[in-house]
């Protein structure tokens, strides 16, 4: 059930358009995953020395007064809450309840834990294809493809983004891709990290929210040993975006960054069923937050593993499945990761449990989710994540310089697909 990785990408259009979700006052602290910012409320003209002492130990980055490329930036000074949900698809029961009632499909359950976010993103682990359409299956154990009528149910329970960029965004071979991309511009609905080429997968989605610019880049870290030449976007074929065409995400970051007050990365990664991250996952964490990234979150392994700080950044190394037909524990644990960001700053973090049940996601109360909330702050041990941030890892010069390394090997993973 595991599956090799690899994939290539590049810098382009976004699929769809930005639909942005009411919005929420910071985000709740959660038992020291969080930590203030003293003088946060100047506004982007202030200088680094008028926006108050900032972080502890926070080094002065060499960057123009009022420039998104400062660590202390806090854009308009005004703060926005974002939620990130793991894996989603519509097979098995959900796939019924997607044929019975696409607007309630999701919207009961996910779109209780992403209330209030303005911006909501998860993994669309699935093709997005026509009506009980693959037009060319592709030789895997599991194939997964769901119709239009999946950003009916999606956009119903509050989200507001996806990403195709995983091992399955292609399970139905190019002419399912060349829909994926049809349905979503029709539907006017975002859906990242896949293309028509390398440019147009690792486009970021944008949108503003309370004044605040957004970017979002969605790729991938896994696929499928065999089908990694077909399915990666490169300058001459459609495909999807790629974690390990380093460069290629690193200056998407980069270039995301001069013009944006907040930069996410969405990524597909990890080990399954591993709760702690690979070999390959802190490397790159470490590069995006370099090249700018203030958020690095993703999913794949269908279990939670640990987040917390890198230096000021926030890493999310596993965000386990949000709605999935899995029944086995740990698979079973669900949520959403709520994070309130001013500019640059993380005002603070928390996680939203819940527990499948029937595909679905069922919020967490009182002692469970205190249980709940416990045994994810305890999955940062292994992470090498901080509990509370520190200083910048990223300079003026990490952020504007041609990237020359790591470079990641793809992992030796037992052959086989995965869910």
């Amino acid at each position: 059930m595991a599956a090799a990785a690899l994939i290539v990408g590049g810098c382009g259009g976004a699929v769809g358009g930005g639909a942005v979700g009411g919005k929420a006052g910071p985000g709740a602290r959660d038992g020291g995953s969080s930590a203030g910012l003293a003088g946060r409320t100047a506004g982007p003209g202030a200088t680094a020395s008028a926006r108050g002492s900032g972080l502890a130990g926070q080094r002065p980055v060499s960057a123009p007064a009022g420039s998104p490329l400062s660590a202390r930036w806090t854009g308009d000074g005004k703060p926005v809450t974002l939620a990130f949900g793991g894996d989603v698809h519509f097979a098995g029961v959900l796939g019924a309840r997607l044929a019975a009632d696409p607007a309630t499909a999701l919207s009961g359950s996910v779109g209780r834990l992403v209330s209030g976010a303005d911006v909501a993103m998860t993994n669309f682990e699935s093709a997005l294809t026509g009506d009980d359409d693959c037009p060319d299956p592709q030789a895997k154990q599991y194939v997964f493809h769901a119709p239009p009528a999946a950003i009916t149910a999606l956009r119903s329970a509050g989200v507001s983004v996806v990403s195709e960029a995983n091992n399955h965004g292609e399970d139905c071979g190019r002419a399912g891709l060349e829909q994926s991309l049809g349905i979503a511009r029709s539907a006017g609905f975002p859906v990242i990290g896949i293309g028509r080429d390398a440019a147009q997968a690792l486009t970021p989605y944008r949108t503003v929210a309370d004044g605040q610019r957004i970017a979002i880049i969605a790729a991938t870290q896994v696929l499928d040993t065999d089908l990694q030449a077909g399915w990666t976007a490169t300058a001459a074929q459609p495909g999807l975006a790629s974690a390990y065409r380093e460069r290629q995400l690193v200056t998407a970051v980069q270039r995301a960054r001069r013009t944006s007050d907040t930069v996410a990365v969405y990524l597909h990664w990890g080990t399954e069923t591993q709760q702690c991250p690979n070999e390959v996952q802190q490397p790159l964490a470490r590069a995006l937050v370099r090249a700018g990234a203030d958020i690095v979150v993703g999913a794949h392994a269908h279990v939670q593993l640990g987040a917390g700080y890198l230096g000021s950044a926030l890493v999310d190394y596993g965000l386990g499945n949000l709605a999935f037909y899995d029944t086995t524990p740990q698979e079973t644990y669900s949520g959403t990761l709520i994070v309130s960001v001013t500019g640059r700053h993380i005002d603070g973090y928390r996680w939203r449990p819940a527990l499948i049940g029937a595909g679905l996601p069922v919020p967490e109360k009182g002692p469970a989710a205190a249980a709940a909330r416990q045994r994810w702050r305890a999955l940062r041990g292994c992470t090498g994540l901080s509990g509370r941030p520190a200083g910048s890892l990223a300079t003026r010069h990490s952020e504007t310089t041609r990237f020359a390394g790591p470079g990641f090997s793809s992992l030796a993973e037992p052959p086989g697909d995965s869910p």
